[in-house]
């Protein structure tokens, strides 16, 4: 008999339950990257994650015969529905067997939940935050995800969906660069002329200290960077410290560079040594030997992943976006480490940085869908 039922998120043996199933769903996928354990859990903690200081989330879990055979998240972003006028409930770690009746009970549930709330459409994956990423892998299931910010599923979830009645909302492409990427000269003296006339220029950081000094200042220029975009709410100081931490706290200070108008952040790039192969190994556990394992990862890995670059919108169309680009090269170029690159998940409503890459070289090889369905 199969029951979809709601854990309760302050039993630890129901978080085990919630949180083990794709560990065992993904245990023999040799592409799969495995969530940090302390991350996945803080998603659930209501007392410390800033989510919940705004809005709510509910979890599921689909049972046969007391084996668990699916998941989701219910989520109400209250912030994000104020903003774009929307009453949207969304989903997120979704994990399923290939079941249609599965996926099927779980969603039924999920729009139960979002009704009850008076809300009228459900889009998802979508998760807490920029640092959960975007959508359903549709396209590039040969690739390995880079680092724990992309998702990855199995094969046969959009078919899951679709089969619920989903259509797509938004697509996230992330693109590739390759050791033989070249960009155009003229994008390198656009940027050289742009930083000699003095109106912007690009700034590194010296040292890790220097860096996480400027960290709120970062997390709120990348809040305000993307205002235009799909997936934009304004995010609360408490969910810009957060952000801001959890990624910087990590970062290699040569690899985080901004773009600067006087003293004021106007954009960004942010460079992360790809470590999931070394996320692979530990399979989700940081006991001390996998955190020597990930620190000798950021050294030998030849891939890095661009998750995050972007200028204010002001500023684009003024030689911003040629510093940006022409800045990729370099980072990639001059590290005398890396030969592959990942730009990931750029968003289809990024229309010009999309097309920009595009032409400038950049090989579309990945796709996410966010998906939607009105109630």
């Amino acid at each position: 008999m199969l029951t979809v039922r709601p854990i309760d998120t302050r039993n630890p043996a129901d978080r085990r339950r919630f949180l083990r199933f794709p560990f065992a769903l993904y245990r023999h996928h040799p592409l799969w990257v495995p969530p940090i354990k302390p991350d996945a859990e803080l998603q659930l903690n209501r007392d410390k994650h800033p989510f919940y200081a705004h809005s709510d989330a509910d979890f599921f879990v689909a049972e046969r015969g007391g084996e668990v055979v699916g998941r989701i998240a219910a989520l109400e972003n209250r912030p994000y529905n104020a903003y774009h006028h929307t009453r949207n409930a969304q989903f997120y770690l979704f994990d399923c067997i290939d079941d249609h009746e599965v996926a099927a009970a779980l969603f039924e549930r999920l729009f139960e939940w979002a009704r009850r709330r008076g809300l009228n459409r459900v889009v998802g994956p979508k998760g807490f935050g920029p640092l959960d990423g975007y959508g359903l892998l549709v396209e590039g299931f040969e690739h390995r995800p880079a680092m724990t910010m992309m998702n990855y599923n199995l094969a046969y979830y959009p078919a899951l969906l679709e089969g619920q009645g989903f259509v797509k909302e938004v697509d996230f492409v992330s693109c590739y660069l390759g050791a033989d990427f070249h960009m155009p000269e003229r994008i390198h003296r656009i940027a050289e002329r742009v930083q000699q006339r003095g109106d912007l220029r690009m700034y590194t950081f010296p040292n890790k200290r220097q860096l996480m000094k400027h960290a709120t200042d970062i997390g709120r220029a990348y809040n305000k960077a993307f205002v235009n975009n799909w997936e934009y709410y304004p995010l609360t100081d408490r969910e810009v410290d957060f952000v801001a931490q959890n990624v910087l706290v990590v970062a290699d200070p040569k690899l985080i560079k901004l773009i600067l108008h006087g003293d004021d952040i106007v954009g960004f790039l942010f460079g992360f040594p790809d470590v999931s192969a070394a996320l692979q190994r530990c399979g989700g556990n940081v006991y001390s030997w996998h955190i020597v394992d990930l620190l000798l990862e950021f050294r030998r890995t030849r891939w890095i992943a661009l998750n995050g670059a972007g200028l204010l919108p002001e500023f684009q169309g003024r030689g911003g976006n040629a510093l940006l680009y022409s800045e990729m090269v370099k980072t990639v170029r001059d590290s005398g480490q890396f030969r592959y690159a990942d730009l990931t998940q750029i968003a289809e409503t990024a229309a010009q940085m999309r097309q920009d890459l595009i032409s400038l070289g950049g090989k579309p090889y990945k796709n996410h869908r966010v998906y939607r369905q009105d109630l």
